[in-house]
């Protein structure tokens, strides 16, 4: 790393010095630091609430069954800076890590959390979330993003309930940008729409991702683990079957040919039931059927007899349960399955009795994003660092284990994440008004970002595996050398200016924070100090620091 990064700083003009004694100690101590875990206290994030005690007992109660310890709450610079990732999608501007560090109220966390789940930029992380996992990265031909989004954030802005949400998913006809609800499905049809496959994306992907049913491979035979059965996938299937999509073309005068203009997700009249082939090749029949509970088979309007069900009647609470289990993986890192969309008696939850807890409070308070995000962060689970410890060490859900939840798992940024982030490490007290701009900047860095990291739809490209392509796209991207610069409104320029920070050891304290949200450990600071004091220009100092920070794995991971 060190060398792949001495050399490309050598090449690159933009960058005109070489890698200092200060980026090589800083990148050794960050790389190498173990952060000291806070002394445990009695916690408390400030909010009483039946639910989430009722969480923390039986959260509490599995670490004692399983003879586990866990680990301290997370000091505030650890946490404030995961609770900006998870809600709100970035790192928080060094000013707003710095007051809430300094802030001595009892219940500055729960605050916190409201103060974020009333912030726009917690509309437009969920968007992008929702989005993405509605249609991918990778836009499908013929799909609007646009609309997409504009349905999305009207939908996250006004927090509406979120089986209104999916009930307007499922159901949605018309124009591709007027009604950004049909993107869903519009993203999922492709070929013949005759055909046995036009449905089967549309069948599987609304199963997975509202109601954490993994039922894709039932299309051809039994599902050889759980209880699904190839019937069962038809017989969900034959809900789909009036929904087609219809392109409609518009001529160029430019280039003299017939362009895309826009696409619809328009009814077409099926009444009859589906046929399908068994592995013994014989030709069966399936009627629209949810999980054994057959629906009105003369409904005009199939779609919205499936959604009826799923969101209005299901005695189960599937809709409510599955999202209970992806929110409280998007919060903690891993759900109460592996994976998190894949429910049912083959694959048991680690907890099966929040589960029921939360998805009952969940349906009962009108199916309330924000109030489950609300118990969720709240939890002492959520507020524990990710530091463990000798004796809750083999809680490591990525070895295969049960997650116990004893102390928080490391999360990998995701692509927009890291793009906000940098963002606000720019210029860390502008940068959260400047979130709103820039989106076609931001867009072109996105498919940068995609095209070297690769990946498709069903895995995400939101890993660095440090390759020399995904190297350079951080060490010499415009936002991190805008980050370092020594002009006006670089975040460099900005503390060396500020008079707040008059020594060293603040101007260092304060870059620590805009880009780790902490404060450097005693070590960390012995070491850097050594290397600026050999530095002969303080400012080359100062941007070797910031540099090494913003590319440090520490900078990139959620934790």
């Amino acid at each position: 790393m060190l060398l792949l990064s001495e050399t490309n700083r050598n090449a690159n003009a933009c960058r005109p010095m070489l890698l200092g004694a200060v980026a090589i100690a800083a990148l050794l101590v960050v790389a190498g630091q173990a952060i000291a875990a806070p002394p445990q206290t009695e916690f408390s994030t400030g909010l009483s609430d039946r639910v989430v005690q009722f969480v923390d007992q039986q959260i509490a109660q599995g670490w004692e069954d399983n003879d586990v310890k866990a680990s301290p709450v997370a000091s505030d610079a650890e946490w404030v800076r995961r609770v900006y990732l998870d809600i709100v999608g970035h790192i928080p501007p060094a000013a707003k890590a710095e007051a809430f560090i300094a802030d001595t109220s009892p219940d500055k966390r729960s605050k916190l959390i409201d103060e974020l789940l009333s912030d726009p930029d917690y509309v437009r992380n969920f968007t992008e979330v929702w989005t993405n996992t509605l249609i991918g990265r990778n836009t499908p031909d013929r799909t609007s993003r646009v609309g997409m989004r504009k349905f999305l954030r009207e939908g996250f802005a006004r927090n509406r309930p979120w089986n209104d949400i999916v009930y307007d998913l499922l159901t949605a006809e018309g124009h591709f940008e007027e009604n950004g609800a049909v993107n869903f499905i519009l993203a999922q049809l492709d070929g013949n729409p005759n055909s046995e496959e036009y449905h089967v994306e549309a069948t599987a992907k609304t199963a997975r991702i509202f109601l954490g049913l993994q039922v894709q491979c039932t299309q051809c035979h039994n599902h050889p683990f759980n209880e699904w059965k190839q019937n069962q996938f038809w017989e969900f299937n034959s809900f789909f079957r009036q929904a087609r999509r219809q392109n409609h073309e518009k001529y160029d005068p430019a280039s003299g040919r017939m362009v895309d203009d826009y696409s619809e997700l328009v009814y077409r009249d099926f009444t009859g039931p589906v046929y399908y082939e068994n592995r013994a090749g014989l030709v069966q029949v399936a009627y629209p059927t949810y999980m054994g509970t057959d629906v009105d088979r003369e409904a005009v309007d199939r779609r919205e007899e499936l959604a009826k069900v799923i969101c209005r009647t299901d005695p189960q609470h599937q809709l409510g349960r599955a999202m209970v289990n992806r929110m409280w993986g998007h919060y903690m890192g891993y759900g109460f399955t592996r994976p998190m969309d894949d429910m049912g008696p083959h694959n048991p939850e680690s907890n099966p009795e929040i589960v029921d807890r939360l998805t009952e409070e969940f349906v009962a308070r009108g199916y309330d994003l924000k109030q489950l995000a609300r118990w969720i962060c709240n939890t002492k689970a959520y507020n524990l660092t990710s530091q463990f410890n000798p004796k809750n060490e083999v809680d490591n859900p990525a070895a295969g284990e049960v997650p116990l939840f004893s102390h928080m798992y490391v999360k990998t940024m995701q692509a927009e994440q890291l793009y906000d982030s940098l963002l606000i490490a720019t210029s860390a007290d502008g940068g959260g008004e400047k979130l709103a701009g820039g989106e076609q900047e931001r867009e072109r860095w996105l498919r940068d970002f995609l095209r070297i990291f690769g990946g498709n739809e069903e895995d995400e490209p939101t890993l660095f595996s440090g390759s020399i392509p995904q190297a350079l796209l951080m060490m010499n991207g415009g936002l991190v050398q805008k980050a370092i610069s020594s002009e006006q409104g670089s975040y460099v320029k900005t503390v060396l200016t500020d008079p707040r920070h008059k020594n060293d050891m603040s101007r260092v304290e304060a870059l620590y924070i805009a880009a780790l949200g902490r404060t450097p450990e005693r070590a960390e600071m012995t070491q850097l100090q050594k290397a600026m004091r050999a530095e002969r220009d303080p400012v080359r100092a100062y941007q070797d620091l910031y540099w090494a920070l913003l590319n440090s794995n520490e900078f990139i991971v959620n934790h």
